[in-house]
């Protein structure tokens, strides 16, 4: 059975083994043998396979100089390593290299080739046949660069565990390596592009924009994770499309419709060359020049697209180019090739070809000419001067795909020079074994790349191990016109280190850059125009976050800058501009000393304080006078002292509020005006009482004493003190800044309590009431004793003034607060001493005949016979009801009348004497009423 097994094996590998893969290859015998993989073509040629007959091999289609020179790049860097006599000496390295055509079916083909003779080596066949002259197996592989074709490879090579180490493949999947396990790479993973490319977006201040990606796994993970870091910026992808190069023609003319007719005016390639051409054919025909187009590295630098015929739409392209390396004598290998002297390599005679536009004697596509299947070329020798002609073959001022291929050729040498210098003990693999470098297998290549750590002639730190992705560093390109042949040229504009520190990541020299060839202003292409500074970014419905309305800020808010996406609102102590753009310092306002509404305030209060102090000078002076005697002058002294006290308080409400003034000047106004209005209380209610009791008693001299006076004064004055106490103790007034104004702080006072402050005001209210009703009451008193009308007038404009200050204090807002208080404390201490004083002043200074003992005697006798009249009529009126009753009868009784004349006539000064007549009907009474000194005395 295991025999059938061989037999079965080797008759199927028997076209494998014999043709080595594809037919055109590059191949060189050697000890070790490395394969190689490189899109030698840009494509296929597109043919249906109907299956009438055995399906032919799909022919690859236009030659790439690149590749062409990639491939290069492995012969070179081998034909080096053979040379050296430090590496790997005494061993040559061969070679089998095969065309992918940048398809993965193409690097499948080739792939198979190697896993099929890697597959026949490990069954051991010499027992069956002479195998000494086969081809070792491939230990290595170099390739391939698309990370779609690379990711097809990679599956298969990971099934034999060969190791494959990428030069061009940059998707980020194919760092997993639990998927991939013979997967390696000499470039950076594309999962730092995108995020470099996100940050040129952001560094030029651009949000709305294009994004297109190949339909393969380089594209679509790309642009996956470009998406991703576009999210975190809030930039928006305004299209979002997938393109390859085998799209029909109706699927590129829609797609590029939808970038025609798009707003965004930046467009963010994640593709190669051949995949992006047919957009590119498509935009020149419709001469689409306004354009600027973000290239990832895979066609940055691509000579399949930086052609004369597509430079109008092109130009401007800002390029992800990897860093470029330098390799000794390559430009001299490069100038040396000839299709006579590398016979091992039959992809020069394509080359040469192509180059000059003409079929060697011997090419098999001259019979193809000649059928007229091909168009015509002239024949060539095969030994014209390479130099002469100019072709992306020879570009190797930046070698870059190159470079990477040179490098992973030099870390397979070094992995097999590990190997060969192996000590045993050492080594990697079972027991610390080493490997014998004669009979090795694939996989222990692999193992020793994975152990792989050196630093290359370049001192690029080389490192295969799992989770180890070279440093993404790559050079920013701009895409210009040559002022000499108006071919493409690549000016370096920047570069971008993912493992700088942060802000020194990415640099660009905007000087260097021409955007679509010749602006050196750079493009806008955003969603909406850029919000001015005093504005910031509003929503707009169904749109995307990035499409916006400029509102203006609020008042009391700023923007300083564009693009606002808010508004910061001012500090407490700042309001905005009238355009918003910055802060300014509010202005402090209260109630100044300095302002004139403060000064007439501050004027007003002293001239109260003035006037009271004449009033009190003109009372000490004339205080024997029976005027200032009959308003018991104690009790009026302390009522001027407490209206002084009144007026003086009102002057702590002017000035900037401080926190001892705040605590003191509702104290000082509510003391005062309770020792007010208790002394008006006190003189009021004592005369009333006095008179109301028709004789003055003695219990009455002695109930209402001087002391007794001063002691209800005092008491009443106590409750108000006590309200204050609690008041200050459990919430105590406080300087406050109000910013609640526009452009204004208010500094006030915060009264702590409002409760507390209506006690006091009710408290002082409360008094002045009990006060107006006892004024009422005595108002018909002689005027020499109570000024009973006076006090009537003063209280009604007391309470008008603080009834109507409760509104007002609680509309008013800022220092008007103070004012409205100061105007209050004012307006009722003057109405209480102009109606209170002024009057007894006038009399006493210029009506002094009306300030004697004879005016005040005749007042009182006329009040006193008043009284005696009016009871005596009201005894009549109630007698004659009674006789009325009870006689029955209904005859009528003769009226009675009484009048009492007290006119000035029946005064007599000179006497003394005051007699007054009474008549009763018909008759008249005359009654004399005389007064002692001490009863006197004891009313007044």
């Amino acid at each position: 059975m295991r025999l059938v097994l061989y037999y079965l094996i080797l008759f199927g590998s028997t076209y494998v083994t014999s043709t080595y893969g594809p037919r055109q290859r590059a191949q060189m015998t050697g000890d070790i043998l490395l394969g190689g993989l490189f899109p030698i073509h840009f494509g296929v040629a597109s043919k249906d396979q109907d299956l009438a007959a055995r399906p032919e091999s799909t022919q690859c289609v236009r030659f790439n100089f690149r590749g062409f020179r990639w491939l290069q790049a492995m012969i070179f860097a081998i034909d080096e390593i053979n040379n050296s006599s430090s590496l790997l000496p005494n061993i040559t390295l061969g070679y089998r290299i095969f065309d992918t055509c940048n398809t993965v079916s193409k690097a499948l083909e080739a792939t198979l080739s190697f896993v099929a003779q890697n597959k026949i080596d490990s069954l051991n066949l010499d027992e069956f046949c002479n195998c000494t002259d086969h081809i070792p197996s491939t230990i290595a592989v170099v390739g391939a660069a698309g990370s779609a074709v690379s990711t097809a490879v990679a599956n298969l090579l990971g099934l034999f565990y060969i190791p494959q180490i990428s030069y061009a493949s940059s998707s980020r999947l194919l760092s997993n390596k639990n998927q991939y396990k013979s997967f390696m790479r000499t470039i950076p993973t594309d999962e730092y592009q995108a995020t470099a490319m996100a940050d040129i977006i952001e560094h030029f201040e651009w949000n709305w924009v294009i994004a297109v990606a190949s339909d393969d796994d380089y594209g679509r993970p790309g642009i996956e994770k470009f998406e991703k870091e576009m999210e975190e910026r809030d930039i928006c992808i305004h299209l979002n499309e997938l393109i390859s190069q085998y799209f029909e023609e109706h699927e590129i003319r829609a797609l590029a419709d939808r970038i025609e007719n798009s707003t965004a005016k930046v467009i963010v390639v994640f593709a190669s060359g051949p995949d992006i051409e047919p957009l590119i054919k498509e935009m020149v025909r419709r001469n689409i020049t306004d354009r600027i187009w973000l290239a990832s590295e895979a066609w940055a630098s691509s000579s399949l697209i930086a052609k004369q015929e597509y430079l109008d739409v092109v130009v401007g392209t800002i390029g992800f180019a990897l860093k470029a390396g330098s390799i000794p004598g390559f430009k001299e290998f490069l100038q040396h090739v000839q299709p006579k002297k590398d016979s091992h390599n039959e992809f020069v005679r394509e080359f040469w070809e192509e180059t000059f536009n003409c079929y060697l004697e011997d090419s098999p596509r001259l019979s193809e000419s000649e059928n007229g299947s091909t168009s015509f070329r002239p024949l060539c020798t095969g030994e014209e001067d390479i130099t002469s002609v100019e072709t992306p073959y020879l570009d190797y001022t930046h070698l870059r795909i190159s470079y990477n291929v040179y490098v992973a050729v030099y870390a397979i040498a070094q992995a097999l020079q590990d190997i060969l210098t192996c000590t045993p003990g050492r080594g990697l693999f079972a027991n610390n074994t080493c490997a014998d470098i004669k009979k090795m297998e694939a996989w222990q290549v692999l193992k020793q790349l994975r152990h792989l750590n050196y630093t290359n002639s370049m001192g690029i730190k080389i490192n295969f191990a799992e989770n180890a992705d070279l440093a993404a560093n790559y050079t920013i390109i701009n895409w210009q016109r040559s002022a000499e042949d108006s071919s493409v040229l690549f000016e370096e504009v920047g570069y971008y280190n993912m493992h700088s520190k942060r802000g020194a990541k990415l640099f660009i020299d905007k000087t260097k850059i021409l955007w679509n060839g010749y602006s050196a202003e750079v493009p806008f292409s955003n969603c909406s125009e850029d919000c001015e500074p005093g504005t910031r970014k509003g929503i707009i419905d169904s749109m995307p976050t990035c499409c916006f309305e400029c509102t203006e800020c609020s008042d009391g808010e700023y923007s300083n800058h564009k693009d606002a996406s808010v508004c910061t609102k001012c500090p407490n102590n700042s309001w905005s501009t009238g355009n918003h753009t910055f802060c300014f310092l509010k202005e402090i306002e209260f109630l100044s000393w300095t302002e004139p509404f403060g000064i007439a305030l501050a004027i007003c209060a002293v001239l109260g304080v003035i006037f009271t102090a004449f009033v009190m000078g003109v009372f000490v002076k004339f205080r024997n006078t029976p005027i200032v005697k009959a308003t018991n002058r104690e009790l009026s002294y302390v009522l001027l002292f407490s209206l002084m006290c009144c007026f003086s308080s009102s002057l702590i409400f002017i000035g900037e509020p401080q926190d001892w003034m705040c605590r003191l000047r509702q104290p000082a106004f509510g003391i005062s005006f309770v020792l007010c209005i208790s002394c008006i209380l006190v003189k009021t209610n004592r005369v009333l009482l006095v008179f109301e009791a028709k004789i003055p008693t003695s219990l009455h001299r002695k109930w209402w004493g001087l002391n007794l006076q001063f002691l209800l004064v005092f008491l009443f004055t106590f409750v108000q003190v006590m309200i204050c106490v609690v008041w200050l103790y459990n919430a105590p007034p406080s300087s406050y800044r109000n910013h609640d104004i526009d452009e204004i702080i208010f500094i006030t006072c915060n009264e702590g309590s409002v409760m507390a402050l209506g006690f006091l005001i009710g408290y002082t209210c409360l008094l002045a009431a009990i006060c107006f009703f006892f004024a009422f009451k005595s108002r018909k008193l002689p005027e020499n004793f109570t000024e009973a009308k006076f006090i009537t007038f003063s209280m009604l404009i007391f309470f008008i003034v603080w009834i109507s200050f409760i509104p007002a204090y609680f509309s008013t807002y800022g220092k008007f607060v103070s004012a409205v208080e100061v105007i209050a404390i004012l307006a009722s201490s003057f109405g209480l001493l102009a109606c209170i004083f002024f009057n007894k002043v006038y009399i006493i200074l210029f009506k002094p005949s009306r300030n004697t003992i004879e005016e005040v005697r005749c007042r009182t006798a006329a009040h006193a016979f008043k009284v005696a009249a009016k009871a005596t009529l009201k005894h009549g009126t109630v007698s004659r009801k009674k006789s009325n009753s009870i006689g029955g009868s209904s005859a009528s009784t003769p009226s009675s009348s009484i009048s009492l004349k007290t006119n000035g006539n029946d005064c007599d000064p000179t006497s003394g004497k005051h007699m007054p007549r009474v008549s009763f009907g018909s008759g008249t009474v005359t009654l004399s009423l005389s007064f002692e000194e001490s009863r006197r005395s004891s009313l007044m």
